[in-house]
């Protein structure tokens, strides 16, 4: 088994890369899709949200009101500190029964938005850093995602710097390109990622 960290600034395009590694044959562990699973209603993980932020961050359905919770934790350092300690842990217990599920020979690639900041990069045997620039951040997130200009900003600041990134990336895939390249980009990586995952079984 290949374990892959995959990760990326906000807007770099990491859910198309994980998308396509997907079709090539990866077996994905959705760190993002995992951290909404483990607060959803009637879950310990919800309970413990709402003890440390109050009933406010509930939607009229009882389920998690993120956009609410969102603009209470990017606000607050200390905060998303607090958010972070009780859903980070959940994430890591399922990532890691996923994982044991997976056959021995798969090419497992962990989406991690975090994985910089959280300092994961050693539990991975590669790391693939997405990467765009900053304007392109910026511009997907206004106008794919409706967020405002400064909004997408904030979310941004708050992550690691493309410099920080870089420098635990194994492998680093621009995605400042057209899709036909990025799917050309990605196919290239697969056949190295399948070349390293062969290596490890012999």
């Amino acid at each position: 088994m290949l374990k892959v960290g995959l990760t990326g600034g906000i807007g770099a395009g990491k859910s198309e890369v994980s998308r396509l590694l997907v079709e090539c044959g990866a077996v994905l562990i959705d760190a993002d899709r995992i951290a909404r699973e483990v607060v959803e209603p009637g879950t310990p993980g919800l309970a413990a949200v709402v003890d440390a932020f109050g009933e406010e961050v509930l939607g009229p359905d009882g389920g998690l009101d993120r956009p609410k919770l969102g603009s209470i934790v990017f606000a607050d350092p200390e905060k998303l500190a607090v958010l972070n300690s009780i859903v980070h842990p959940l994430v890591g217990a399922r990532s890691r029964e996923l994982e044991e599920a997976a056959a021995e020979d798969a090419v497992v690639v962990h989406d991690v938005p975090l994985l910089t900041e959280n300092g994961l990069a050693p539990l991975y045997d590669l790391v693939i850093v997405v990467d765009a620039s900053p304007e392109t951040q910026l511009e997907r997130l206004v106008r794919r995602r409706g967020m405002t200009e400064e909004d997408a900003r904030a979310r941004m600041a708050a992550q690691a710097t493309r410099e920080e990134r870089h420098k635990i990336a194994d492998i680093v895939i621009d995605n400042d390109v057209p899709l036909h390249e990025l799917e050309q980009r990605v196919k290239d990586v697969w056949a190295e990622l399948v070349r390293r995952a062969q290596g490890s079984q012999e």
